[in-house]
């Protein structure tokens, strides 16, 4: 499970990383003074001292520039915690506990991002860690697509649920609470 935290494309090239991250900080800027629907790819490609070809060359739209730049947070966090992947299950429990920080966290972004509706960035990530562990394990004959969508959002929906709560318990307390209510939909469909 710990390749679920790797980049989409395992690249080591510092050219392509170091774009990368220029565009996504570029991003980061441009929300502090512009809403999302409002930037376009031509600012961030101003803003990051890049061109739109350049811009093209790593992702096909700016949402997936957010999605990316969703990813290498949310990936972030996992490490700084130190979780590793012993198996599957400790695996859910590392992404609902990486949920609960990123929503945490949120409150410190750029105020543009933070008010941003946080399911379309996070949701299809977590989804995509699901749909890998699932191609790994096999799903006997469930919709894999659809049981990595419906626990991704019962995450993201319990974590949110916690987040919102004016006497939250600590994030690990919840990230066990998530795991006990997400198990028998993650792995109990894949039986």
């Amino acid at each position: 499970m710990a390749e679920l935290l790797q980049p989409e494309t395992e690249t080591t090239d510092p050219r392509i990383l170091r774009s990368r991250r220029m565009l996504m900080d570029a991003l980061v800027k441009l929300l502090i003074k512009k809403d999302f629907e409002d930037i376009s790819i031509q600012d961030i490609a101003d803003e990051a001292t890049l061109n739109r070809a350049t811009f093209y060359l790593h992702y096909p739209d700016k949402n997936a520039l957010l999605q990316a730049m969703t990813g290498a947070r949310f990936r972030d966090l996992i490490e700084r915690r130190a979780i590793t992947f012993s198996d599957c299950h400790g695996a859910l429990r590392a992404i609902a506990l990486g949920v609960c920080d990123y929503l945490a966290e949120t409150t410190g972004c750029p105020t543009q991002l933070a008010r941003m509706p946080l399911e379309v960035s996070i949701i299809p990530v977590v989804e995509d860690m699901f749909n890998e562990g699932l191609a790994l394990h096999g799903t006997a004959g469930i919709d894999g697509a659809l049981l990595a969508t419906t626990a991704a959002w019962a995450v993201f929906g319990a974590a949110r649920r916690w987040f919102q709560s004016p006497n939250r318990i600590p994030a690990e307390e919840m990230a066990a609470k998530i795991e006990t209510m997400v198990t028998p939909i993650l792995f109990g469909a894949s039986q």
